[in-house]
């Protein structure tokens, strides 16, 4: 998809001019998710914002009519900041988030089902991390897997759910923010105890190298992939975040990557993401890699992953080690 020149150009002044703007951090952070939406011409990538904003907003009780007002005043602080043209795209991605604020709230559905495999188990992992009982969690994952659970069902039947389960809860301020840390901490201190049983696996002569975008700290998802990679016979080189791209480019050359696979949970780094695919795409010592993105706004809007330059997305570990392997055979 060819990107919209004044939504290409509006977004540039946004981004330029925020300090022209005289509003809260809210107003920022709003600017920020339009910013991004007009660069991609996706609207869709700010009016889920707003509908994320209108429910965490909500649940904490606070009227929806606050931020129909943020939002409305910002559209009037852009229409001086922003020549003519660049400002009616910008207005009209805000009116789709007003005209959404008219609808009611719907909070997602738990990612919680006692009748799914393991579902029992998952509901118990809950229940103790959120008690900040980490021993006893930690001693019901290594029971199920004594008794012949396989690592890769734990990863995706228990811990995966959980922290999505987890974020809902933040979302609809059933728990705090430290609470919601502490569980993925305590969650990858788990998984570390997994590890013996990972690197017994046949090998298949395949290398993944793995990261997370500059800026965005949700790590624990691409932390599960590279795992999952690694139990079925991957070579795993996992970078962290805030890895500098040209670090990355040499990882790649050094490890002869056959997939790069990138993280981004935040809508707000998906240009970040982009640029590193550009990078990468213009190292002639990276022909050959194919790369793999994941996260949130990929499973929001289809074919995003094409848009940014990329091979493939998977909505989850499963189905990136697929893809990985679909991707060599092609």
């Amino acid at each position: 998809m060819l990107l919209d020149a004044a939504a290409v150009a509006a977004s540039g002044t946004i981004l330029s001019r925020q300090h022209l703007i005289a509003e809260s951090g809210d107003a920022s952070l709003h600017l920020q998710y339009l910013a991004q939406a007009l660069a991609l011409s996706q609207p869709l990538l700010f009016t889920d914002h707003v509908r994320w904003a209108r429910d965490k907003a909500e649940a904490r009780q606070i009227p929806s009519m606050e931020l129909h007002a943020r939002l409305e005043r910002l559209g009037e602080a852009l229409k001086t900041s922003l020549p003519a043209g660049e400002a009616a795209t910008a207005r009209s991605y805000l009116q789709e988030g007003l005209a959404l604020l008219e609808s009611s709230a719907s909070m997602p559905a738990s990612f919680v089902d006692q009748e799914q495999p393991l579902g029992l188990l998952l509901q118990d992992y809950l229940k103790a991390m959120l008690a900040g009982d980490r021993q006893g969690a930690s001693t019901m994952i290594l029971d199920a897997v004594a008794r012949g659970v396989s690592v890769k069902e734990i990863y995706l039947k228990v811990f995966q759910p959980c922290q999505w389960e987890i974020g809902r809860l933040w979302q609809m301020n059933q728990i705090s923010m430290a609470q919601e840390h502490y569980c993925t901490a305590a969650t990858q201190l788990i998984m570390s105890q997994l590890y013996p049983h990972m690197f017994g696996v046949e090998r298949v002569g395949k290398t993944l190298v793995a990261t997370s975008i500059a800026g965005d700290l949700h790590e624990i998802g691409v932390r599960m992939v590279v795992d999952i990679f690694e139990l079925n016979g991957w070579d795993t080189y996992y970078l962290g975040s805030n890895t500098p791209a040209a670090s990355i480019i040499e990882s790649i050359c050094q490890e002869g990557a056959n997939v790069l696979a990138i993280s981004v949970t935040l809508t707000l780094y998906l240009g970040a993401v982009q640029d590193l695919i550009q990078r990468v795409r213009a190292d002639p010592r990276c022909a050959a890699v194919k790369i793999v993105v994941g996260g949130y706004p990929f499973n929001l809007v289809p074919n995003l992953w094409q848009q940014i330059g990329a091979d493939g997305c998977a909505q989850d570990a499963a189905q990136a080690v697929e893809l990985g392997n679909r991707l060599l055979t092609q």
